[in-house]
């Protein structure tokens, strides 16, 4: 989720004046601590934190790279960065080769479970300058990144475009500001048809409604969702469970009242959650919490020193 100066980018944040985003906690000095209101623990990496907004983090199967966007203080100007484990340590964070100069847009990072393609979005070549595109890079053999490529419509669309999350089956799930959904913004899902075309559809109630859903995670199993809506205050995370066929809502993510979170990142095995919220005078971090008793504490990856093997 974005906050942009047109309303049609997304509307139910576009419509909150500047004043009205520092009281509710975006420029948050005085706010609670996560620790008073939630379960959830800031886990930003001392080398990726900044005064900015940092979410949207994802992984590349060795854990070795973190691809995430940054945004300033007012959660405009978003920008895709890269850091690597080295020596026991994240990297400075830099642009990678893939991302376009300013002022083009561009968030959302997600690199697929096999590692081979990087999904996000862009402006690039967009004739509103925030009306945001998916777009994809694919790794190559000797582990560089290739050239962009915009996904075609039905995917794209006149709208704006958020969130691109692909699951084990290939299924591409993501927020979309279209036309002819069921509120401001719905969630949709795209599949690659055998002769290379796309079919997309609108995930439906009670994923999509009335209000305004525009970024959803899920699982690599497919039976987890997270879901980024704003219901009315403003945007917090919902989660949903596939049973008997059928999406049924869990609740909500236990997060800061006062704010709101984006960027929603599942672990592998589903039972962990990343997510990011506004953090006193660091504008916004990334969060962990556990969604099960005993989750795998193998993720998020550590960057840390490669150990011997045992003997």
């Amino acid at each position: 989720m974005r906050v942009p100066t047109t309303s049609k980018r997304l509307p139910a944040i576009a419509a909150v004046s500047a004043s009205l985003l520092a009281s509710a906690g975006l420029l948050l000095a005085s706010a609670p601590s996560a620790a008073s209101e939630s379960a959830a623990v800031r886990w930003t990496p001392a080398a990726i934190s900044s005064d900015q907004y940092e979410s949207s983090p994802t992984f590349t199967p060795d854990g070795r790279e973190i691809y995430f966007m940054r945004a300033d203080k007012a959660f405009q100007n978003y920008r895709i960065l890269w850091s690597r484990c080295e020596n026991g340590a994240w990297t400075t964070p830099v642009a990678p080769s893939f991302a376009a100069r300013a002022p083009v847009l561009e968030a959302d990072p997600f690199v697929t479970a096999d590692g081979k393609r990087l999904y996000y979005v862009s402006s690039r070549e967009a004739k509103v300058a925030d009306d945001l595109d998916i777009w994809y890079v694919d790794r190559k053999p000797n582990g560089q990144w290739g050239e962009p490529q915009r996904l075609p419509e039905p995917v794209n669309s006149t709208g704006s475009e958020l969130l691109p999350r692909a699951d084990a089956q290939g299924r591409l799930y993501f927020g979309s500001s279209r036309e002819g959904g069921l509120g401001q913004s719905d969630i949709y899902v795209a599949s690659q048809e055998k002769d290379g075309k796309w079919r997309v559809e609108n995930a439906g109630p009670p994923i999509s409604s009335s209000a305004n859903e525009y970024e959803a995670e899920v699982s690599r199993d497919g039976r987890t969702m997270i879901v980024v809506a704003d219901r009315g205050d403003r945007s917090h995370l919902y989660r949903y469970r596939m049973q008997d066929g059928k999406w049924r809502e869990q609740g909500r993510i236990p997060a800061l009242t006062n704010v709101f979170q984006v960027g929603p990142l599942l672990s592998p095995k589903g039972d962990r959650l990343l997510f990011s919220q506004a953090d006193g005078e660091r504008s916004g971090e990334m969060f962990l919490i556990d969604l099960v008793a005993n989750p795998d504490r193998s993720w998020p990856p550590v960057c840390e020193t490669s150990r011997p093997p045992r003997k």
